[in-house]
């Protein structure tokens, strides 16, 4: 049977195997309906048109990993930021790591997505935001019915957490082909500061496929800095739903780092519901090989007096492919609105593509908005330059990329992360890029 198949004969299964009320029962039983109706998306869905699921469904995916499987903090600590003290919620194969995780806290609510949609205490906030973001696309109704574990975090108001918070997935590859459906839901409180680190790692060469969704909800005054690492092996495929939700005067912004992977695609929705907002929406691309990263943005300016900035970096190699299809609501209400959507890319060379449609549809008519896309190759007047001062092609080639991506890198407001994702870029270069940030 195909995956479709499989999925809809393990939902039964699935079910009978948690314990749930009766609320979040039907929201499953309503979304499984709709994935059977809507199945797998296609590129003959708009949405979709570049980026085909086609080779990464083929594989035979265990649902349900068969086995608990453990691992040494030694083995994995790598791919954690451990410069700073940071709380650590980490999952294994799916299932959460109490031996990995830290979540000693004072003042807010971090527990499992299966605790909270199974416990009575957790019953109000689950009611109130549980799928209230999550649109009905088939993926993402495809991770509701499935959703368990994850992480539930939930920051009662005039509350500053102190340290960032990382979530990690890990995937041992014990499994010859996984998929996982992680399920995060955040809840941000009015005056509220939240900084949270997001990565999906597998460890072996065996095929995953990660279907995730995060919800965020970001009360009056709230400040949400997200950040995602996707820096993972080129057997693993992530399929990355984000949607958020703010109330008046609330900051939220969200950087994407996609530089590992077979295929990655970020759909990632704003939807301002209040006046004196601030979206921010980054990223910075580098991939090659066969790589396929896909960004999918919507801002959805519903109130007046807001703001949204997009800006996203692409440099492809090799005969990777890159997509970038980033749409602006300003609805009618929304006037004095701000909206900036930038998207340049650099293609390395003659066999990598980029497809890219920045979209705007206004309906206000007292708005700044601007959105706008490049695509070229490097700078010859530049490399000369450099190259006429004594430095190599290939290191003045790598620091004329890394100057183009660096004004996304400069916004990243964890020094630690940015030493680490310098670090990675100057990996995904080829070069030493001897000096710090």
């Amino acid at each position: 049977m195909d995956l479709k198949e499989k999925l809809l004969s393990s939902f039964m299964i699935f079910e009978d195997r948690i314990n749930t009320n009766a609320y979040v029962h039907d929201v499953r039983n309503d979304a499984i309906k709709t994935f059977e109706k809507k199945g797998f998306p296609s590129k003959k869905d708009e949405a979709w048109k570049y980026t085909s699921l086609n080779k990464v469904l083929k594989e035979d995916y265990s649902v349900f990993p068969k086995q608990e499987n453990a691992l040494e903090y030694r083995d994995v600590k790598k791919y954690f930021i451990h410069d700073i003290d940071t709380y650590k919620i980490v999952f294994i194969d799916g299932k959460y790591s109490s031996h990995l995780s830290q979540t000693t806290h004072e003042g807010m609510d971090v527990c499992l997505m299966s605790a909270a949609l199974s416990k009575p205490k957790y019953r109000l906030v689950i009611e109130n935001y549980f799928n209230k973001a999550a649109n009905n696309d088939s993926l993402a109704s495809l991770n509701t019915a499935f959703s368990s574990e994850g992480a539930y975090i939930y920051i009662p108001k005039n509350k500053l957490v102190e340290k960032p918070i990382q979530i990690i997935h890990f995937s041992t590859g014990n499994e010859s082909a996984l998929m996982l459906q992680p399920r995060n839901l955040v809840v941000v409180g009015e005056n509220s500061h939240i900084q949270i680190i997001e990565r999906h790692q597998s460890l072996t060469s065996n095929p995953v496929l990660t279907n995730s969704v995060t919800e965020i909800f970001a009360s009056k005054r709230a400040i949400v800095d997200y950040y995602k690492i996707q820096n993972d092996r080129l057997n693993a495929s992530l399929i990355d739903n984000t949607y958020i939700k703010q109330k008046q005067e609330s900051i939220a912004s969200v950087h994407t780092f996609s530089f590992g992977g077979n295929l990655t695609r970020n759909n990632l929705n704003f939807y301002q519901e209040g006046e004196r907002i601030d979206s921010t929406l980054k990223g910075v691309t580098i991939i090659g090989d066969k790589q396929h990263v896909d960004h999918n943005t919507l801002v959805h300016h519903i109130k007046p007096n807001c703001e949204s900035h997009q800006d996203y970096k692409g440099i492809f190699a090799d005969n990777s492919t890159g997509v970038f299809n980033g749409k602006v609501i300003v609805e009618k209400e929304a006037q004095k609105t701000n909206a900036f959507q930038a998207n340049n890319n650099i293609l390395v060379n003659d066999k990598a593509t980029i497809n890219t449609k920045p979209q705007l549809e206004i309906f206000a008519d007292d708005v700044k908005c601007s959105h706008g896309c490049t695509i070229g190759q490097l700078d010859e007047s530049a490399l000369f330059y450099l190259r006429s001062r004594g430095i190599p092609e290939k290191e003045a080639k790598a620091l004329l990329m890394f100057a183009f991506s660096n004004n996304v890198l400069s916004s990243v407001k964890i020094p630690e992360l940015k030493q680490r994702i310098t670090k990675i870029i100057a990996n995904k270069l080829g070069v030493n890029i001897g000096f710090d940030l």
